[in-house]
């Protein structure tokens, strides 16, 4: 088989150079950055310098980033009832977004919670969540959390963050912001946006897999301290800090901010090849959130009668890597809950496939997947015509 198509950067990305170089360095360190020895300390500086890099990529106070495991941990830990504002207390209910990432529709330690609709576009409503919003509040709530993802994972549609913080923030509640498909495609600033916590992870920007980070747009701390025990980050999470993978995750943000706008429309003539191929190949295809705003890299389509599942298998034996949607529910769901979110027939969402690109994506591996997208969905429907 000649070389492959990777075309699932939304899943993770490839490590970048910088990252590596970083991440080499740090394991000659020896030493616990929580020790005062000359040992420690080294790995203490390693630990805050990409604490500066990250806080520098979102507009945000170094002394608040928590670093955590990856973004799932990082939307849990802020999800929690134990959150506590400006002596305000902790949030009394959570409100979320169905096309949320299913660690954001876990629901954090709230065990339940409202969900808030979306378009056909896959863009949120405003009015649903103001509407959400009063009745809380006419129930006694007086300090809801809501959950947003600035990008979604599967469709790429850019949310109106900025706009649901206000009224959020105007019902005296918290915005969490999930980033972690918006951070290195589009500017990410916790303050510009409203958000009160962003989460972020390493490996969908090119750093290391099992770090990420939840950022604050202030000070603000966990009643009883974090749940894990143990006083690092700031008594916030505990368990000692991967230093290694930090280091590759400071050094990955700082690259992948440093061009957003030139790579970015690189990414948009692909994506908009890419679409156009795809409707050469069945002029029936269905681009999801063709008609919202979105991060360049990601295309998210469906042909009516053409399985994802098995239009993967068949890919994956062309040598092409795609997805059918969240790497973090692949196998357990029949369709993408996402396009059903959207308002889509169960049919159509077991027909949804992702395509994500990055930095070393060309015209000529769009161009194959074309190709072989041509050669296995042609037979593909072809026998779902004759089984009808």
């Amino acid at each position: 088989m000649s070389e492959r198509v990777y075309l699932d950067w939304n899943a993770t990305a490839p490590l970048r150079p910088q990252a590596r170089v970083a991440m080499a360095a740090a394991m000659t360190v020896l030493g616990n950055p929580s020790s005062v020895h000359a040992e420690g300390r080294a790995a203490r500086r390693i630990i805050e310098g990409a604490r500066e890099q990250v806080a520098a990529a979102v507009g945000a106070e170094p002394r608040n980033i928590v670093f955590t495991s990856g973004g799932s941990e990082a939307n849990a830990l802020a999800l929690s009832r134990n959150l506590e504002v400006g002596g305000k207390g902790c949030c009394d209910a959570l409100i979320a977004f169905r096309l949320e990432h299913p660690s954001v529709r876990a629901g954090g330690d709230f065990s339940t919670h409202d969900r808030v609709d979306a378009d056909r576009q896959g863009t949120v409503s405003l009015g649903h969540l103001g509407q959400r919003l009063a009745a809380a509040c006419a129930r006694g709530i007086t300090q809801p959390q809501v959950a947003l993802m600035a990008a979604n994972n599967e469709t790429g549609v850019v949310q109106p963050v900025r706009e649901a913080a206000a009224l959020v923030h105007a019902a005296g509640g918290l915005l969490h912001v999930d980033a972690v498909q918006a951070i290195g495609k589009i500017p990410v600033d916790i303050n510009a946006m409203g958000a009160d916590t962003v989460a972020l992870s390493a490996h969908k920007l090119g750093g290391p897999m099992g770090v990420g980070a939840l950022v604050m747009s202030r000070d603000l701390h966990f009643r009883g301290g974090s749940r894990l025990g143990g006083g690092q980050e700031r008594g916030r999470r505990g368990g000692t800090e991967n230093v290694i993978g930090i280091a590759g995750f400071g050094a990955a943000i700082a690259e992948a901010t440093r061009d957003m706008a030139g790579e970015g429309a690189r990414l948009a003539a692909l994506r908009q090849r890419l679409e156009r191929g795809l409707r050469g190949v069945w002029p029936q295809t269905v681009i999801f959130g063709e008609k919202a705003p979105r991060v360049p890299n990601t295309v998210q389509f469906a042909v009516a009668g053409i399985n994802a599942q098995t239009a993967l298998i068949a890919l994956d034996l062309e040598g092409i890597s795609v997805s059918s949607g969240s790497a973090c529910s692949s196998g357990t769901v029949k369709f993408s809950e996402v396009v059903r979110g959207m308002g889509y027939e169960p049919s159509l969402a077991e027909c949804a496939v992702r395509l994500s690109m990055g930095w070393t994506t060309t015209e000529a591996e769009i161009d194959r997947f074309l190709q072989a997208w041509r050669k296995v969905s042609q037979p593909l429907l072809k026998r779902r015509e004759i089984a009808a």
